[in-house]
């Protein structure tokens, strides 16, 4: 048990590595995503560095021990049976659901997707080590109605969850699933078919949206050796009633304006409030809630969902800071502390 918890450990630290790069956007800023000549994809503005061996190896002792100890100020979760979910796909009423972490049902435009599914205990290439949950999910798989698309952010284990994937894909083979560029395989090892990539600056129609895969500032890695073999994006849907933003997982960068110049204004924006301690490593891979509300601004949206915190124990802040900070900078700033929407876990809410 020792050597698998030491060997678990050994991989989780080498998915947070990656060597830094440069590389230059096309004109509009959109995309294409920049490549080096063996492949690995770049960040414009400079790929995150992680902090020295003296920050991130005690990081993932703590970690490992987190599965064993509580830790106070978990998010508020409210009873769903999905019910009103179900009936509302046929109507269409813009809603959005918090499920944990960064995923989200969205309703819009006679459409129900979602963002970064993740029903699994622990984010992790072992099953039975890694992160814990703190908070079961808001709905239960089994209770979601009809799903219409997947998207997918990126390659780390909490935002591209196989054995969730795997179960949507089962549930329905007519949802369609929405990977940036060379993710796609992981899918389709799985028996998941209907995969389709996308490159930063391209888009997909489905039933009157379109989904547009759009930059961020991240990186991928999922195992010993891939550092960046796999593109990384946000995402945006747009439809003729309602826009919707999914920052997945993102520092702070310029694109958010060049998006919201481009796409925006949107109704919706979904940013990510945590994992930004220790800062050191986390800082440029991770937005914290000031830069959160900031981006918001810089998206030209007119109400922003909290997401990324509090799910899984990922990180050194305390589970509260997040949201406290979150809508005290939207109150103290450009948005307004009514338009900085903190969910409970399963909670739905009409935009």
């Amino acid at each position: 048990m020792r050597l698998a918890c030491l060997s678990s450990a050994a991989l989780l630290l080498a998915v947070f590595v990656s060597a830094p790069l440069r590389a230059e956007l096309g004109a509009e800023g959109l995309g294409p995503a920049p490549r080096t000549a063996d492949g690995r994809f770049e960040n414009p503005w400079g790929d995150p560095a992680h902090g020295s061996i003296g920050i991130r190896f005690p990081f993932f002792l703590r970690r490992i021990a987190g599965a064993f100890r509580e830790r106070p100020g978990v998010p508020l979760q409210v009873t769903n049976d999905g019910a009103f979910l179900r009936e509302n796909a046929r109507h269409s009423t813009p809603t959005v659901t918090w499920i944990g972490h960064a995923t989200l049902l969205v309703q819009m435009d006679h459409v129900t997707f979602l963002t970064d599914p993740i029903w699994s205990d622990t984010p992790s290439p072992v099953p039975f080590l890694g992160p814990r949950r703190f908070v079961p999910p808001g709905l239960a798989l089994e209770d979601l109605p009809p799903i219409d698309f997947v998207v997918v952010s990126h390659n780390h284990y909490d935002h591209l969850d196989l054995p969730t994937l795997a179960a949507l894909a089962e549930r329905d083979p007519a949802t369609r699933f929405f990977v940036p560029l060379e993710n796609g395989s992981l899918l389709r090892d799985e028996g998941i078919a209907n995969v389709e990539e996308l490159d930063w600056g391209s888009s997909v129609e489905h039933e009157g949206v379109r989904v547009h895969c759009l930059p961020a500032k991240h990186w991928s890695k999922r195992s010993v050796n891939d550092d960046l073999r796999a593109l990384w994006a946000s995402w945006a849907v747009i439809g003729t009633e309602r826009r919707f933003y999914h920052a997945g997982d993102t520092g702070a960068f310029e694109g958010f304006a060049r998006i919201g110049a481009a796409l925006g204004p949107f109704d919706l924006a979904a940013v990510p409030i945590g994992a930004y301690e220790p800062v050191g490593m986390m800082k440029e891979s991770h937005l914290n809630p000031e830069e959160a509300a900031q981006a918001a601004v810089d998206l030209r949206a007119e109400r922003a969902v909290a997401m990324h915190y509090g799910t899984f124990d990922l990180s050194d802040e305390p589970l509260e800071d997040p949201p406290r900070r979150f809508q005290a900078a939207a109150r103290e700033g450009v948005l307004g502390e009514e338009r900085a929407w903190v969910l409970r876990i399963g909670e739905t809410r009409a935009f």
